[in-house]
């Protein structure tokens, strides 16, 4: 375990924040072969890592393993040694060279059907999110009546028991509380009605 803390310290130090700072100095200052050396110590870092993602699943059992990894990322920084630039210029440049049609093909190819792909799923997007606005809206408008429909519910029957004590708390007549109950109801048909 400690060797996998001091392992991933030291590619985050001295692999990446290291050469991060390096690059902004040679693109400052402006000097073409730094620019070189670095684009070549970012590509190789690059490779490393993809790398590294499948050896750490499959080889982390080995011993040493971690030191290995410490080893190789300062062994490409080393200005003695020019790691980076070895692999570069040695198996890097000739590769990529001779399949660069290849690879630029399917990078054209793949990023056709990226954009075919997002097309087709932003189309399926767009009508999911619409129907789900439109039910939305209808299930809205619905709850909507429903809450209008049981205020004025609410509202009837809280105005029924103040007409049967008339005003002053006093008892209304059985007649005037007919006559008044009909009205509201009449009230409250219209606007449920209006309201629909």
């Amino acid at each position: 375990m400690v060797s996998w803390i001091i392992s991933r310290l030291v590619v985050l130090v001295f692999g990446t924040l290291y050469p991060a700072y390096s690059s902004y100095k040679a693109v400052k200052s402006k000097d073409v072969k730094e620019y070189v050396k670095w684009m070549m110590y970012w590509i190789i870092f690059a490779l490393f890592t993809t790398v590294e993602v499948f050896t750490d699943m499959f080889l982390c059992w080995l011993p040493f393993y971690y030191e290995l990894k410490i080893a190789f990322v300062v062994w490409l920084l080393s200005p003695y040694t020019k790691g980076s630039s070895v692999l570069y210029r040695k198996f890097v440049h000739p590769t990529l060279s001779s399949k660069e049609k290849d690879i630029d093909e399917y990078l054209c190819q793949a990023k056709d059907k990226s954009y075919d792909t997002l097309v087709h799923f932003g189309r399926k997007g767009l009508n999911v999110a619409a129907t789900a606005a439109v039910m939305a809206a209808t299930k809205g408008q619905g709850v909507l009546s429903d809450r209008l429909r049981s205020f004025s519910m609410q509202d009837l029957s809280s105005c029924q028991s103040d007409t049967d004590t008339g005003p002053g708390g006093a008892a209304q007549p059985a007649a005037a509380r007919h006559q008044s109950r009909t009205m509201m109801r009449s009230k409250s048909d219209s606007y449920n009605k209006a309201s629909t």
